[in-house]
């Protein structure tokens, strides 16, 4: 099936040479086609130019994009959106006062979404996370990861992954999928920690990749949760059975998670609220995507990370949802566009590189999504009738996105 999208008041990030991320002043600049054509073929894209200098007659069908901006889709490269109901309550013991660390120690938090994920069927789990996709879907995204994380026994964490395995095979989005066993402590495991992170190497990687469940392996190595020392025994572990690692890191404290994920090659090292010079060194010395998660900081109403100080080191940035129902509970790629202008002072440019190219690259797919390109995956969205592509941060709080396409589909 042979498509061309005319009249493009803007086709946005286009790359005539594709690069797997951007770094540094070079996520500023973002290449625009104006009053442009695209051409997609089947899934992929193949051909991109200017309107004056189409020549295309045989597509076999032709959407006129009535002078509307084309992006490609949002690359959401950390969430945990498979989970079983929500957490409003601790939302308010938070506007109470209460910090997550003292709603974790009670019970609370993640072994609270552990504890229902255990109790909830896995087609309930599914139906209620592909409604999720679905809305993530009409607010642009097209590229997300996914992580276990809620189930914190071995029977529910590959519940969890078996979900994500089903809804890679029913959604129309690339989905990635994160075996994060190590996302909390049990109780039970309370005062002898060392004995899950046995269980964690020993029980759980093993059956994951036996069953072909996950792509990364992830540790939530911060005060409170794993240690460094811990968190390097399942990072090797992981990659010795052929898991990519990634990292929750320096969310809470100066934990040395970044430098235990740069150790290890790890693609991303995610959250990052505490980031000093030692960590923007190492982070520069390595290949690893430093991957902010505003929706966290802003919910939770943390110390923001230092993104501008980041970019000014040359270093890229990507930004993601963290959708999850206690500390993100939206998948709202848009907002994260907003957040990045509004709390880390980054421009529209910037915000877009770092939620589509960059994250991409987070999620090990920026050969194939996150920018438009001959060859990329026809992963894109027509927006609503707006003036400039800054519009979209600007205006908060609407959708701007009229029509999805992914997969060279419309949705």
């Amino acid at each position: 099936m042979r498509t061309l999208i005319t009249n493009i008041k803007s086709l946005v990030q286009v790359e005539e040479n594709k690069r797997i991320a951007v770094c540094g002043e070079e996520m500023s600049k973002l290449n625009c086609i104006d009053n442009a054509f695209l051409i997609v073929e089947d899934d992929k894209i193949v051909d991109f130019g200017e309107m004056s200098k189409l020549s295309e007659t045989n597509a076999e069908k032709i959407i006129d994009a009535n002078n509307r901006f084309v992006l490609p889709s949002f690359c959401d490269s950390h969430t945990h959106l498979v989970y079983a109901g929500s957490r409003e309550i601790e939302y308010i013991d938070k506007i109470k006062g209460l910090s997550y660390e003292e709603i974790a120690k009670r019970g609370g938090g993640i072994l609270n979404s552990a504890k229902r994920l255990q109790e909830t069927s896995e087609d309930k789990l599914y139906e209620d996370a592909m409604q999720r996709l679905e809305e993530i879907k009409s607010y642009g995204t097209g590229a997300v990861e996914i992580k276990s994380g809620y189930g914190l026994t071995t029977e529910a964490e590959l519940k969890m992954l078996r979900v994500i395995k089903r809804l890679k095979e029913n959604s129309p989005l690339t989905i990635k999928a994160n075996f994060l066993g190590a996302h909390g402590v049990p109780m039970e495991y309370r005062g002898r920690q060392s004995e899950f992170v046995d269980l964690v190497i020993n029980e759980m990687i093993p059956r994951v990749v036996e069953e072909n469940l996950a792509d990364f392996i992830d540790v939530f190595c911060d005060t409170g949760f794993f240690t460094v020392e811990e968190t390097d025994r399942m990072l090797f572990a992981g990659m010795q059975n052929g898991l990519v690692p990634k990292i929750h890191a320096n969310e809470l404290d100066y934990s040395g998670g970044i430098q235990v994920g740069v150790k290890y090659n790890a693609l991303s090292v995610d959250h990052l609220e505490c980031v000093g010079d030692e960590e923007i060194a190492c982070l520069k010395a390595s290949q690893t995507m430093p991957t902010i998660l505003p929706g966290a900081a802003f919910f939770l109403n943390m110390p923001y990370s230092p993104a501008r100080k980041m970019i000014q080191a040359g270093l890229p940035v990507a930004m993601a949802s963290d959708f999850n129902p206690g500390s993100s509970p939206s998948g709202n790629m848009q907002m994260i566009l907003t957040f990045a202008c509004v709390n880390y002072k980054l421009t529209p440019q910037e915000a877009i590189n770092a939620t589509t190219l960059n994250s991409a690259y987070a999620m090990g797919i920026s050969e194939t999504h996150g920018s438009i390109a001959r060859g990329k995956k026809a992963n894109f969205y027509i927006t609503k009738d707006i003036p400039t592509i800054e519009y979209i941060p600007y205006y908060y709080g609407t959708n701007k996105v009229e029509r999805v396409f992914l997969n060279g589909k419309e949705q």
